[in-house]
C-alpha cells in the first residue's frame, strides 16, 4: 500500500513539474520599441530538445505564429509572409516582424517546449517609444504604485474637419491626404466618447501592392491607390459620434488630420450644426456686401469717366453729344 502511495505522488510530481518550472522561469516582459524589423527575442536558457514553438498575442489565445522542427512554420492570416523565425541557436524561438502597424502593439507571449527540460515562457511588450508620455503619467505611477492608463479626453484636440450627419443617414469620412512627399502607410483611428483611441483601418503599399486592413464593427473601411483613405457608415447612430484621425506616414515625415463628427436626430436642435448655419449665413451676407459695394464702385467710375470726357469736350460738342443721349433715352 506504501509502494502505491509513493508511486502516486510521483505521478502527480511529473504532472506538475513542468508547470512549477515555467513559474520559476517566467520573467517580466522585455520592452521592444515598435519599429520596421524589430525582434522579439525568445530564447530558452538551457539546452535540450526543441519540440515546438508557440507566439501568441494578449488578450487573444490563438497562436498567430507557430515553429515545429519536421513540419515547419505556420502563421495567422494577419502575419502571414509578416514573421520569420530566426533560429540562429538550436533553442532560440525569437521572430522578427516587417510591415509593422500600430495594431502591432501589445504583449507578446512565447512558449517553447523543450524535452527532457519541459516548457518555458516569455514575454515582450511591444510599445511606441516614440509617442511622449502623458502629462502626469509618471506622477501617478510613483505615488500610487499602480499602473494606471486613463482614458484620453477631447479637451484641447482641435479638428480640422468637422462633419455633421443626421440619425440613420449615410455618411463618408475622407480622409485626402495633400501628396507633398511618398506615402508609405496610411492609419485611421476613432476615438468615442470616454475611450482612448483605437485603430480601425489601415492602408499600405507592401511590395508594390496595396493592403488594406479593415478593424471596425461600424461601417466600412476602403483605401484607394493613393493610400487616401474613407470610412462608409451606412445607417449613422448615435454611437459613431466622435473624433476620427488620420496618420499619413510619408517620406516627408508624419501628416495627421483630425475630423469631428457630430450626429443630430432629425428635427432635432444641435448646437453645431446651429452655430453652422449662422456661419453659412454670415459667409453669404458678406459676399453679397462686397459685390454691392464692388458694382457701386464700378458705376461710380464709369459716371466719373463720363463726367470728365464731357467736361473735355468743345462747348458745341457737349451740346450735340447731350442732344443726342436726349434722343436715345426719348
Amino acid at each position: 500500500m506504501e509502494a502505491v502511495q509513493k508511486d502516486h505522488w510521483y505521478f502527480v510530481v511529473l504532472i506538475f513539474l513542468p508547470f512549477l518550472r515555467v513559474a520559476v522561469q517566467q520573467k517580466e516582459a522585455v520592452t521592444v520599441r515598435l519599429e520596421e524589423g524589430m525582434i522579439l527575442a525568445c530564447l530558452c536558457p538551457w539546452n535540450g530538445n526543441l519540440s515546438m514553438v508557440s507566439w501568441t498575442k494578449i488578450p487573444d489565445k490563438v497562436p498567430i505564429a507557430v515553429f515545429h522542427p519536421e513540419y515547419g512554420s505556420s502563421f495567422s492570416r494577419q502575419h502571414m509572409e509578416r514573421i520569420e523565425f530566426l533560429r540562429t541557436a538550436p533553442m532560440d524561438g525569437s521572430i522578427s516582424m516587417k510591415n509593422v502597424t500600430h495594431q502591432d502593439i501589445g504583449i507578446y507571449h512565447c512558449s517553447v517546449q523543450t524535452f527532457p527540460g519541459g516548457p518555458w515562457i516569455t514575454s515582450v511588450q511591444v510599445e511606441d517609444l516614440d509617442e511622449p508620455p502623458e502629462e502626469g503619467e509618471d506622477d501617478d505611477d510613483e505615488e500610487g504604485g499602480e499602473d494606471i492608463a486613463e482614458h484620453p479626453t477631447p479637451e484641447g484636440i482641435l479638428a480640422d474637419v468637422q462633419l455633421v450627419a443626421e440619425q440613420d443617414s449615410n455618411l463618408t469620412i475622407s480622409c485626402n491626404h495633400k501628396h507633398d512627399g511618398t506615402v508609405y502607410q496610411a492609419l485611421l483611428e476613432r476615438m468615442p466618447s470616454g475611450h482612448p483611441w483605437g485603430i480601425i483601418g489601415v492602408c499600405k503599399q507592401v511590395e508594390g501592392s496595396l493592403v488594406g486592413e479593415d478593424y471596425s464593427d461600424r461601417g466600412q473601411v476602403s483605401c484607394a491607390d493613393s493610400l487616401d483613405v474613407n470610412l462608409h457608415l451606412t445607417g449613422v447612430v448615435l454611437d459613431d459620434r466622435g473624433f476620427y484621425r488620420c496618420t499619413f506616414n510619408t517620406d516627408a515625415g508624419v501628416r495627421t488630420t483630425t475630423v469631428l463628427l457630430t450626429v443630430v436626430t432629425p428635427g432635432g436642435f444641435s448646437l453645431s450644426l446651429y452655430m453652422m448655419y449662422i456661419y453659412i449665413g454670415a459667409g453669404c451676407a458678406g459676399l453679397l456686401l462686397v459685390l454691392v459695394v464692388l458694382i457701386l464702385a464700378i458705376r461710380q467710375r464709369k459716371k466719373s469717366r463720363r463726367e470728365e470726357y464731357r467736361v473735355k469736350l468743345h462747348p458745341s460738342q457737349r451740346q450735340s453729344l447731350t442732344m443726342a443721349s436726349n434722343h436715345l433715352t426719348g
